[in-house]
């Protein structure tokens, strides 16, 4: 494990204070946070999550999913561990809501990997996908650096609940996103531990700059109605109607493993509902 300093903090009577997402954790000394990769220790915050790699996959970039950026081309896949939001459908939560067997890995050890692909098959570079890769921040930004610096490109797979400092630092390394909407307001507060205002914020900055893909996991009973999908719609294409929008079948996982799957006709009234404003409507899991 290497004692990666962390960027975004601030040091506090109690302790030491993140600032890379909307918790913002407060941490007496020894204190892991919410999102179980970053502690506070010796008066600094680490982040130990630091190249301690779970997941690595050559997978096609559909898969991410990017239907939009490069398809029919392969990516470089890594996570790590950890995430800030708490989502009982987590369909990775053996490596998002705990700590796992790990692999280090050095930024330069992952960009050497890419090239190899690269030179010997169709790999775009690398995505930092599985669990929620902006805890690992740093990890994360140094990787890009070295992807870049070897002409390769960046995927993040994010829910997009990161403060707005540390998003604006990493946007410009990344080629490409996919960001979870993941429902309303109510839906972040009750059931995940997140920030619409916060994830719609950052769609719209990475829109600006990168190319984005928005995927929206659709589960009976909780954010599955036609108001909820117009209204994320609707956003969306003030953003752009091009901008491509994944919605996804839930299939039973993890706390909501005895729920149903979501039925097949819902999920192509939602897509018909999307249409209404989006030229770019996908539905996975089907």
């Amino acid at each position: 494990m290497i004692d990666k300093e962390a960027i975004f903090y601030q040091q506090t009577p109690r302790g030491v204070r993140c600032s890379l997402c909307p918790w913002e954790c407060e941490l007496p000394e020894g204190a892991l946070g919410r999102c179980k990769a970053r502690r506070s220790r010796g008066g600094k915050l680490i982040a130990e999550s630091y190249g301690m790699i779970t997941s690595a996959s050559l997978d096609p970039i559909e898969k991410k999913p990017l239907n939009h950026f490069f398809p029919g081309s392969f990516i470089f896949s890594i996570g790590l561990y950890g995430c800030n939001l708490h989502c009982p459908f987590c369909q990775n939560h053996r490596i998002s809501m705990s700590r796992p067997e790990t692999s280090y890995a050095s930024p330069e050890d992952i960009a050497a990997l890419a090239e190899r692909y690269a030179r010997d098959g169709n790999n775009l570079g690398v995505a930092y996908t599985y669990n929620e890769p902006m805890i690992a921040f740093e990890y994360v930004l140094d990787c890009t650096r070295a992807v870049h610096a070897r002409g390769l490109k960046n995927v993040a797979v994010t829910n997009g609940c990161i403060n707005e400092e540390p998003f604006n630092t990493i946007l410009p390394y990344i080629d490409a996103f996919n960001i979870d909407l993941k429902g309303s307001a109510a839906f972040y507060k009750e059931k995940l531990g997140g920030d619409l205002d916060t994830v719609k914020r950052n769609i719209r900055s990475a829109a600006s700059q990168s190319h984005v893909e928005v995927t929206t996991l659709i589960i009976p009973g909780e954010n599955d109605s036609d108001e909820e999908t117009e209204e994320s719609a609707e956003f969306l294409s003030g953003i752009s109607p091009d901008l491509p929008l994944h919605l996804s079948r839930f299939i039973p996982q993890y706390k909501y493993a005895r729920k149903q799957p979501t039925p097949a006709e819902t999920m192509r009234r939602l897509r018909d509902i999307a249409e209404k404003y989006l030229k770019h409507v996908h539905l996975g899991n089907m």
